[in-house]
């Protein structure tokens, strides 16, 4: 199995791209994991992968701006932004994807506008498990990838933790339906209370570090067996993921160094 690990832009949009990119190799990442908005232009993203490119550097674009309520609205803004990338060369779509409150048909026509751009160019959509989207728990994912088996995901755990108050012991069927179609992780550790730990360098956090690591390993386990390549994205958020210490203002933790810490313990884990 080969591994492939992903920066994300997010947390260092005041960077510029030349200064972010430079640190994104350095620091030993084989790309980015960029969010695109809805109405980025040409010039923009022309900007960004000239310079990933001097960098040779890959690209998961991120799809993640689209919060339309009404629903015909939402599935064009989704079509546009679809062929918007579609002229850039990416390694898969991260795709934050829906409304928790759509209905299944709305959301599964959603899901078939990208599996029809798969089809067209050969490029994977991953759905995210994000709260606020189609996939927000884990119940309700368990339902959309039992009916719609040719759905892919992104796994990020720490969403469906957060939402169910707990590490999910008592759905061990959703969460191994989800590592069996799971083609890229975020990395990010949740809790009960929240999607994001302060540190997972921090011992206090072990419990639900290894709990994360635990649904990472099985998916590690079967692209290995797949003889596929995986994806992650050491997904650590600034605020208000990251907790900030009211008095100062400040982050109780950096999030690029957790990130990075995050990698390098995927890499010896998996490399």
């Amino acid at each position: 199995m080969q591994v492939q690990f992903f920066c994300p832009r997010w947390g260092s949009e005041n960077i510029q791209w030349d200064v972010f990119c430079k640190k994104v190799k350095e620091a030993g990442y084989d790309g980015i994991e960029y969010g695109i908005g809805n109405t980025a232009s040409a010039k923009e993203l022309d900007e960004v992968w000239n310079v990933a490119e001097k960098y040779k550097l890959k690209i998961i674009a991120q799809s993640w701006e689209n919060t339309e309520a009404d629903f015909s609205k939402h599935l064009e803004c989704y079509h546009g932004w679809l062929e918007m990338i579609k002229p850039y060369p990416i390694v898969k779509i991260d795709s934050q994807t829906g409304r928790d409150f759509f209905s299944f048909e709305h959301n599964s026509a959603l899901i078939a506008e990208a599996t029809r751009f798969t089809n067209d160019t050969g490029i994977q959509v991953a759905h995210e498990t994000h709260r606020n989207k189609l996939m927000f728990a884990a119940h309700i994912s368990k339902d959309y990838l039992e009916r719609i088996p040719e759905m892919r995901i992104t796994l990020d755990a720490s969403h469906w933790v957060c939402v169910a108050e707990s590490f999910l012991e008592d759905q061990p069927a959703a969460i191994q339906l989800a590592i069996e179609k799971t083609i890229h992780l975020h990395a990010r550790v949740g809790y009960p209370e929240g999607p994001q730990i302060p540190d997972p360098r921090v011992k206090e956090w072990e419990p639900a570090l290894e709990k994360h690591l635990e649904w990472w390993d099985k998916v590690a386990a079967l692209k290995t067996q797949q003889n596929e390549v995986l994806t992650i994205t050491p997904e650590f958020g600034p605020y208000p993921y990251m907790v900030h210490d009211p008095a100062s203002g400040q982050p109780i933790a950096d999030q690029w160094s957790v990130n990075v810490f995050m990698m390098n313990l995927l890499k010896q884990r998996y490399q």
